[in-house]
Protein backbone atom coordinates (compact mmCIF):
# COMPACT_ATOMS: atom_id res chain seq x y z
CA UNK A 1 0.00 0.00 0.00
CA UNK A 2 1.58 3.54 -1.41
CA UNK A 3 2.13 6.06 1.74
CA UNK A 4 -0.97 8.58 -0.15
CA UNK A 5 -3.35 5.64 0.28
CA UNK A 6 -2.39 4.91 3.74
CA UNK A 7 -3.13 8.52 4.30
CA UNK A 8 -6.00 8.57 2.51
CA UNK A 9 -7.38 5.73 4.65
CA UNK A 10 -6.89 7.28 7.93
CA UNK A 11 -8.76 10.35 6.45
CA UNK A 12 -11.68 8.23 5.47
CA UNK A 13 -11.56 6.72 9.06
CA UNK A 14 -11.29 9.80 10.97
CA UNK A 15 -15.48 10.58 9.19
CA UNK A 16 -16.75 7.11 8.73
CA UNK A 17 -19.30 7.23 11.20
CA UNK A 18 -18.63 3.59 11.96
CA UNK A 19 -14.79 3.86 13.26
CA UNK A 20 -14.15 5.00 16.66
CA UNK A 21 -10.61 5.98 17.15
CA UNK A 22 -9.72 7.08 21.14
CA UNK A 23 -6.85 9.11 22.04
CA UNK A 24 -4.54 7.07 24.60
CA UNK A 25 -5.15 9.94 27.06
CA UNK A 26 -8.85 8.55 27.18
CA UNK A 27 -7.68 4.93 27.73
CA UNK A 28 -5.05 4.92 29.45
CA UNK A 29 -5.57 3.48 33.01
CA UNK A 30 -9.24 5.13 33.01
CA UNK A 31 -11.99 3.84 31.25
CA UNK A 32 -13.64 5.56 28.20
CA UNK A 33 -17.05 6.78 27.67
CA UNK A 34 -18.84 4.35 26.22
CA UNK A 35 -17.56 1.64 28.78
CA UNK A 36 -20.87 -0.20 30.15
CA UNK A 37 -22.99 2.15 27.76
CA UNK A 38 -22.32 0.73 24.32
CA UNK A 39 -25.83 -0.34 23.94
CA UNK A 40 -27.53 2.84 25.42
CA UNK A 41 -24.92 5.40 23.81
CA UNK A 42 -23.79 3.67 20.54
CA UNK A 43 -26.14 0.68 19.52
CA UNK A 44 -28.89 2.54 20.86
CA UNK A 45 -30.49 -0.99 21.16
CA UNK A 46 -30.39 -4.06 23.62
CA UNK A 47 -29.08 -6.44 20.89
CA UNK A 48 -26.04 -9.00 21.63
CA UNK A 49 -22.38 -7.48 21.51
CA UNK A 50 -19.63 -9.70 19.21
CA UNK A 51 -15.97 -8.28 19.37
CA UNK A 52 -13.26 -9.55 16.87
CA UNK A 53 -10.01 -9.52 18.47
CA UNK A 54 -7.20 -8.40 15.82
CA UNK A 55 -9.95 -7.99 12.95
CA UNK A 56 -7.33 -7.06 10.09
CA UNK A 57 -9.30 -5.90 6.75
CA UNK A 58 -12.39 -6.81 8.90
CA UNK A 59 -13.90 -9.60 6.34
CA UNK A 60 -15.07 -11.97 9.19
CA UNK A 61 -16.50 -8.64 11.42
CA UNK A 62 -18.54 -8.02 8.18
CA UNK A 63 -19.18 -11.27 7.35
CA UNK A 64 -20.86 -12.16 10.64
CA UNK A 65 -22.76 -8.76 11.04
CA UNK A 66 -24.14 -10.21 7.29
CA UNK A 67 -25.45 -13.46 8.73
CA UNK A 68 -27.02 -12.30 12.14
CA UNK A 69 -28.16 -8.39 11.91
CA UNK A 70 -29.84 -9.03 15.56
CA UNK A 71 -26.09 -8.82 16.45
CA UNK A 72 -24.23 -5.75 16.84
CA UNK A 73 -20.24 -6.38 15.83
CA UNK A 74 -17.11 -4.52 16.65
CA UNK A 75 -14.08 -5.27 15.03
CA UNK A 76 -10.80 -3.91 17.00
CA UNK A 77 -7.16 -3.76 15.51
CA UNK A 78 -4.56 -1.18 16.47
CA UNK A 79 -3.98 -0.97 12.30
CA UNK A 80 -6.59 1.65 10.83
CA UNK A 81 -5.42 1.42 7.27
CA UNK A 82 -6.84 -2.37 7.84
CA UNK A 83 -9.84 -2.71 8.70
CA UNK A 84 -10.43 0.58 7.16
CA UNK A 85 -11.69 -2.12 4.12
CA UNK A 86 -14.24 -3.85 6.03
CA UNK A 87 -15.53 -0.52 7.40
CA UNK A 88 -16.08 1.16 4.03
CA UNK A 89 -17.65 -2.20 3.14
CA UNK A 90 -20.38 -2.24 5.99
CA UNK A 91 -21.01 1.65 5.00
CA UNK A 92 -21.30 0.47 1.74
CA UNK A 93 -24.04 -2.06 2.50
CA UNK A 94 -25.97 0.33 4.70
CA UNK A 95 -24.74 -1.95 7.80
CA UNK A 96 -25.97 -0.55 11.03
CA UNK A 97 -24.62 -3.22 13.15
CA UNK A 98 -21.07 -2.96 11.90
CA UNK A 99 -18.50 -0.74 14.51
CA UNK A 100 -14.82 -0.71 14.13
CA UNK A 101 -12.54 0.06 17.41
CA UNK A 102 -8.94 1.22 16.27
CA UNK A 103 -6.83 0.37 19.56
CA UNK A 104 -4.49 -2.14 21.39
CA UNK A 105 -6.45 -5.50 22.62
CA UNK A 106 -3.89 -4.47 25.42
CA UNK A 107 -6.44 -1.97 26.70
CA UNK A 108 -9.37 -3.64 25.95
CA UNK A 109 -10.71 -3.63 29.20
CA UNK A 110 -10.82 0.08 29.27
CA UNK A 111 -13.41 -0.57 26.62
CA UNK A 112 -15.72 -3.16 27.70
CA UNK A 113 -17.38 -3.67 31.54
CA UNK A 114 -18.82 -6.27 33.33
CA UNK A 115 -21.87 -9.10 31.17
CA UNK A 116 -21.39 -6.24 28.59
CA UNK A 117 -20.07 -8.68 25.85
CA UNK A 118 -21.56 -11.67 24.45
CA UNK A 119 -19.18 -13.74 22.04
CA UNK A 120 -15.80 -12.94 21.46
CA UNK A 121 -13.60 -14.20 18.06
CA UNK A 122 -10.02 -14.61 17.39
CA UNK A 123 -9.05 -15.30 14.05
CA UNK A 124 -5.79 -15.67 13.31
CA UNK A 125 -3.54 -13.24 15.68
CA UNK A 126 0.09 -13.42 16.19
CA UNK A 127 1.01 -16.76 17.93
CA UNK A 128 4.07 -14.84 20.09
CA UNK A 129 5.82 -18.18 19.19
CA UNK A 130 9.46 -17.43 21.22
CA UNK A 131 8.65 -18.21 24.70
CA UNK A 132 9.40 -14.81 26.04
CA UNK A 133 6.23 -13.36 24.24
CA UNK A 134 3.89 -15.93 25.67
CA UNK A 135 2.51 -13.54 28.13
CA UNK A 136 1.47 -11.32 24.86
CA UNK A 137 -0.36 -14.07 23.11
CA UNK A 138 -4.41 -12.98 22.84
CA UNK A 139 -4.65 -16.29 24.87
CA UNK A 140 -2.40 -16.12 27.49
CA UNK A 141 -3.65 -15.53 30.77
CA UNK A 142 -3.71 -11.88 30.88
CA UNK A 143 -5.75 -11.75 28.28
CA UNK A 144 -8.44 -14.76 29.30
CA UNK A 145 -8.41 -12.68 32.26
CA UNK A 146 -9.74 -9.31 30.56
CA UNK A 147 -12.27 -10.81 28.61
CA UNK A 148 -13.60 -12.43 31.73
CA UNK A 149 -14.27 -9.07 33.24
CA UNK A 150 -16.38 -8.45 29.99
CA UNK A 151 -17.77 -11.68 28.77
CA UNK A 152 -21.48 -12.47 30.07
CA UNK A 153 -21.80 -15.80 32.56
CA UNK A 154 -21.43 -19.09 29.70
CA UNK A 155 -20.82 -16.51 26.94
CA UNK A 156 -18.01 -18.38 24.44
CA UNK A 157 -14.56 -17.76 22.89
CA UNK A 158 -14.05 -18.83 19.58
CA UNK A 159 -10.14 -18.69 18.47
CA UNK A 160 -9.65 -19.94 14.82
CA UNK A 161 -5.73 -20.04 13.93
CA UNK A 162 -3.49 -21.59 11.11
CA UNK A 163 -0.75 -21.91 14.35
CA UNK A 164 -0.88 -25.80 15.51
CA UNK A 165 1.28 -24.10 18.59
CA UNK A 166 -1.04 -21.33 19.51
CA UNK A 167 -3.97 -23.97 19.20
CA UNK A 168 -1.95 -26.70 21.50
CA UNK A 169 -0.98 -23.68 23.99
CA UNK A 170 -4.25 -22.68 24.20
CA UNK A 171 -6.01 -26.00 25.00
CA UNK A 172 -3.30 -27.26 27.41
CA UNK A 173 -3.75 -24.09 29.52
CA UNK A 174 -7.64 -24.26 29.44
CA UNK A 175 -7.58 -27.92 30.22
CA UNK A 176 -5.06 -26.94 33.15
CA UNK A 177 -7.20 -24.86 34.68
CA UNK A 178 -10.56 -26.86 34.03
CA UNK A 179 -12.33 -24.59 31.39
CA UNK A 180 -15.16 -25.97 29.52
CA UNK A 181 -13.98 -26.78 25.85
CA UNK A 182 -16.72 -26.84 23.44
CA UNK A 183 -15.18 -27.46 20.18
CA UNK A 184 -11.34 -28.49 19.60
CA UNK A 185 -10.49 -29.76 16.03
CA UNK A 186 -6.50 -29.53 14.73
CA UNK A 187 -8.28 -29.47 11.19
CA UNK A 188 -11.14 -27.36 10.69
CA UNK A 189 -11.58 -27.79 7.01
CA UNK A 190 -11.35 -31.92 7.32
CA UNK A 191 -14.32 -32.24 9.98
CA UNK A 192 -18.21 -31.75 10.97
CA UNK A 193 -17.71 -28.63 12.41
CA UNK A 194 -17.29 -26.24 9.66
CA UNK A 195 -20.80 -24.37 9.13
CA UNK A 196 -21.44 -21.49 7.00
CA UNK A 197 -19.67 -18.88 9.84
CA UNK A 198 -16.50 -21.05 10.19
CA UNK A 199 -16.12 -21.39 6.21
CA UNK A 200 -16.02 -17.88 6.18
CA UNK A 201 -12.53 -17.00 5.12
CA UNK A 202 -9.95 -13.81 6.26
CA UNK A 203 -7.68 -12.56 3.76
CA UNK A 204 -4.69 -14.52 5.83
CA UNK A 205 -6.42 -17.62 6.22
CA UNK A 206 -7.32 -17.95 2.50
CA UNK A 207 -3.23 -17.35 1.83
CA UNK A 208 -2.73 -20.19 4.67
CA UNK A 209 -5.03 -22.64 2.87
CA UNK A 210 -3.06 -22.28 -0.25
CA UNK A 211 -0.12 -22.79 1.51
CA UNK A 212 -1.39 -26.48 2.42
CA UNK A 213 -1.51 -24.89 6.24
CA UNK A 214 -4.67 -26.92 7.98
CA UNK A 215 -6.63 -24.58 9.97
CA UNK A 216 -7.25 -25.48 13.93
CA UNK A 217 -10.61 -24.11 15.60
CA UNK A 218 -11.31 -24.18 19.57
CA UNK A 219 -14.34 -22.67 21.32
CA UNK A 220 -14.32 -22.70 24.59
CA UNK A 221 -15.89 -20.56 27.88
CA UNK A 222 -13.88 -18.85 30.90
CA UNK A 223 -15.91 -19.53 33.86
CA UNK A 224 -12.26 -18.60 36.46
CA UNK A 225 -9.58 -16.45 36.87
CA UNK A 226 -6.97 -18.55 34.67
CA UNK A 227 -4.17 -19.45 36.25
CA UNK A 228 -0.77 -19.90 34.41
CA UNK A 229 0.95 -22.66 33.98
CA UNK A 230 3.79 -23.34 36.60
CA UNK A 231 7.30 -22.52 36.23
CA UNK A 232 9.78 -25.37 35.39
CA UNK A 233 12.66 -25.67 38.64
CA UNK A 234 15.85 -25.82 37.00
Amino acid sequence: MSAKNKLQRFADNEVFPNVIQPNFEEIFRKDYTLKNNWRASYWKNDLPIVLELGCGKGEYTVALAQKFPNKNYIGIDIKGARFWRGAKTALEAGMNNVAFLRTRIEFIDSFFGKDEVDEIWITFPDPQLREKRAKKRLTSPRFLNMYLGMLKPNAVVNLKTDSKELFDYTKSLLEYNQQEILIATDNLYNSPYCDEVLSVKTHYESYYLTQGKPITYLQFRISKTIEDFPEEED
